[in-house]
């Protein structure tokens, strides 16, 4: 204590007797016997003690603590709120680096405060340490906000009284009844922290007048009077369960000890029992049961964060009250990983990791010399600020790196130290670093070597980096000691690209050289493609799809010409979202080129080229003229729609067929004549009937035969498209010949295997004896009657 007196003269004994006892310097003691214990151990700059949060009391001194080690010599500085503190006569500090205010005071009268958030920072030649905050406030204590009440209860019943004040340090709180404190060894009387007080099994006795008394350091106070008066006999009427008061919702720090009240009232007396919501148990450690339902839980952790739920029960039965709270349990930031010291040459990169964790989760800040550090393209944060990452480091990264960990229930900081290895003698940085775009994709790179210590070089690496990328994007080439240029190939077009130099030697590198930026060529547009599709016999639709290679688009160019041409029509131009285009009024007699092309700011891009014919178009439209409705309405009503209801009608009359047979007319050939007549429709009257009845495509099929008479060629395509099956397949299948050497003699029919039989629908052949009288004769007799043929 003499030792301590001497190193702290203002600390006399008359002066603590008002304020601080001598058992405020045990804290003191301890940090000398620390310091004298861990002396050498480290020459690293480290905290042996640092500041706490702590609760002053007015007009009484203050201390708070600071002790560093480390190689000498150490600087230490206090700060408040941020503020450096200059000494003065009420706070200097002492000779160890402690803080001591002489007059601690809430308001002073200039104005100012003593309370707030005070830090102490130590440096020396290796770099600086900021210690973690310490939050000082004035204590206090204001007057009771609730007040026990008056209250009549019946003999055997409960009885609660209240009372509730705020102040700092929380007060403690204590009943006296008729002016004596209450006797705590009565099992009856329950003593809450908050201020309540209950009083189970009420007997005459216990009325009284009853207040509170709240103490702490800053003062004591009293509470108004409330009396208890204890009326009648224990009752035996039955009454409910009935919980009076239940839990609160409670928000504590680790290691604080937490009540949760519940109070129960009913005839017979319910028994009260506790649970979680989530349905884990409470377990016994640390659990204890105030009075007759209050449940205390000593060192809390965060596992005891949840819903409690207090359950009042009937004795014997399963009728019961409940009521809940939650207790959220808060840990201060802890550092499960601190970061290390260490060392790194010239150019490497440095990493630092801090891992901590608490109950709000941490936030973690890092500081560099005792500033906040700013991130920059060498230096980086990853992981929720825990990694630490400096690329290329330099002398200048040489420093103490701190990282702070902080949340609602407290903060901690951990430090290390980044040493840069410099050898004496290293090469000078490379000189003149020159980049000059060759294409798209290729940048040259050249310079000089250094200026100084270049004979031990062994060669020159080459760092690489787009301009927009993060410096962990860089990727390096190494070349030659003889080397002064080097091309980069593979490059993106259109793209800025960093570069510098460093000279490498068999105890390190050089400094970096100047960054150089440059961009490559931009890339014009790849060829698109290409799709002609004919409209009619003038115009043609051009589609295409733009390329995702190579360079953006801003257009297309689309030619088009007579191939026996050498001019083209064009460009037309077209913007980038359009991607069809009809070219219309051309010769149906030639065959035409379109080219297309895409083309941004470098130029244009290889062009697509597609040829195509209007020729084949010109002669489908002729083999197939089109419908002329008024016409085909006057002339022939009969359509490929008209075949195809044909058909239906064939299978309607094959139903007919099965239906008979399954009725026992088995073996019977029945004959039906002139079905199409009767069912198909549209019908036209048998006078204006061609020949055959059979319509292709619009044109009857004398009208094709006439064709054929005037020299032209019946496109057999034509008949494949009305019926796409193979001949053989149609034969085999469906029943249909068709023979375009003899239109008049042609035999239709349409088969079906059905359940192990076949019915064949034939058109009868007329005889050359036969002359028609008259055009409606003719075309009964040329068109022949139309027959089923079951064949079993």
């Amino acid at each position: 204590f003499a030792e301590s007196k001497a190193v702290f003269p203002h600390m006399l004994p008359a002066s603590r007797q008002a304020g601080c006892s001598a058992a405020c310097l045990t804290p003191w003691l301890q940090l000398q016997t620390r310091a004298a214990t861990n002396f050498g151990r480290s020459s690293e700059l480290a905290f042996v003690v640092e500041p706490s949060d702590d609760i002053a009391v007015q007009e009484q001194p203050l201390i708070l603590y600071c002790q560093v080690e480390g190689i000498q010599p150490i600087t230490i500085t206090w700060r408040k709120n941020g503020v450096m503190i200059v000494d003065s006569e009420n706070a200097f500090m002492l000779a160890n680096g402690s803080l001591y205010v002489s007059r601690f005071q809430r308001v002073r009268g200039d104005g100012s405060s003593d309370e707030g958030e005070y830090d102490c920072m130590a440096q020396n030649h290796y770099g600086l340490l900021v210690s973690r905050k310490a939050k000082i406030q004035a204590a206090t204590m204001s007057d009771f906000h609730i007040h026990p009440q008056n209250a009549v209860v019946e003999e055997g019943g409960v009885a609660r009284f209240q009372c509730q004040i705020h102040g700092l340090p929380e007060p403690v709180i204590l009943w006296h009844k008729n002016s004596m404190p209450v006797n705590t060894d009565n099992e009856r009387y329950t003593l809450l922290p908050k201020g309540v007080l209950q009083i189970t099994g009420l007997r005459a006795e216990d009325s009284g007048i009853f207040h509170c008394v709240a103490t702490n350091i800053a003062n004591v106070k009293f509470s108004r009077e409330a009396r208890l008066t204890v009326s009648g006999s224990h009752s035996t009427v039955y009454k409910d369960p009935m919980i009076l008061v239940g839990p609160e919702n409670l928000t504590l720090t680790v290691h604080q000890t937490a009540v949760l009240e519940c109070i129960a009232t009913g005839n017979p007396r319910p028994i009260v029992s506790w649970s979680r919501l989530d349905g884990r148990p409470i377990g016994v450690e640390g659990i204890q049961v105030l009075g007759t339902g209050n449940l205390m839980i000593s060192d809390l952790t965060v596992q005891h964060s949840g819903i409690y739920v207090c359950a009042a029960n009937k004795p014997g039965t399963r009728v019961r009250r409940t009521a809940q709270g939650s207790l959220v349990v808060q840990a201060p930031a802890e550092f499960v990983q601190h970061p290390q010291s260490i060392s790194r040459p010239v150019g490497t990169t440095a990493i630092f990791t801090c891992v901590a964790q608490g109950e709000p989760p941490p936030q973690i800040t890092w500081l560099r010399n005792g500033q906040i550090l700013e991130t920059s393209d060498h230096i980086k944060l990853k992981n929720n600020n825990s990694t630490l990452s400096i690329y290329g480091i330099n002398q200048a990264d040489e420093a103490i790196y701190q990282c702070l960990a902080e949340n609602s229930a407290g903060s901690t900081q951990a430090s290390a130290r980044l040493t840069v290895l410099w050898a004496d003698g290293l090469p000078s940085p490379p000189q003149s670093v020159r980049a000059e775009t060759v294409s798209a994709t290729t940048i040259q790179v050249s310079w000089e070597k250094p200026l100084q210590n270049t004979k031990e070089i062994i060669g020159y690496v080459l760092h690489i980096r787009k301009a927009a990328d993060p410096v962990e994007m860089e990727y390096q080439e190494a070349v030659s000691k003889s080397t002064f240029q080097q091309l980069v190939t593979d490059l993106e077009p259109s793209t800025s690209y960093s570069f510098y130099i460093k000279a490498y030697t068999s105890r390190g590198a050089s400094k970096a050289s100047e960054v150089t930026v440059v961009s490559t060529l931009g890339e014009v547009p790849a060829m698109p493609s290409l799709f002609i599709k004919v409209i009619n016999s003038t115009t043609v639709q051009a589609t295409w799809e733009p390329s995702i290679k190579l360079g953006q688009h801003e257009g297309f160019k689309l030619y088009y010409r007579k191939v026996h041409l050498s001019q083209y029509t064009g460009p037309v131009l077209l913007a980038s979202n359009i991607t069809a285009y009809n070219i219309t009024h051309l010769d149906a007699s030639v065959v035409y080129e379109v080219k297309l092309l895409a083309y941004n700011q470098h130029g244009d891009g290889n062009s697509t080229v597609r040829f195509v014919s209007l020729r084949e178009t010109v002669e489908r439209t002729v083999l197939n003229p089109p419908c002329d409705c008024m016409k085909d309405e006057q002339n022939n009503k009969t359509s490929t729609t008209g075949i195809i209801i044909g058909i239906h009608i064939g299978i309607t009359c094959i139903i007919f067929c099965i239906l008979f047979l399954m009725f026992g007319y088995r073996g019977r050939l029945l004959m039906c004549k002139n079905v199409q007549e009767q069912l198909s429709t549209p019908q036209i009257p048998r006078s204006q009937r061609s020949a055959t009845g059979l319509v292709l495509n619009g044109a009857t099929r004398r009208d094709r035969d006439d064709r054929d008479l005037n020299g032209k060629q019946l496109d057999m395509n034509e008949l494949e498209r009305l019926f796409p099956a193979s001949p053989s397949q149609e034969q085999q299948e469906k029943g249909i010949t068709v023979s375009p050497a003899a239109w008049e003699h042609t035999w239709l029919s349409w088969g079906r295997t059905l359940g192990g039989q076949r019915c064949v629908r034939q058109r009868a052949q007329p005889t050359p004896s036969q002359e028609p009288e008259d055009a409606g004769d003719r075309a009964r007799q040329e068109g022949g009657e139309d027959t089923i043929q079951l064949k079993l």
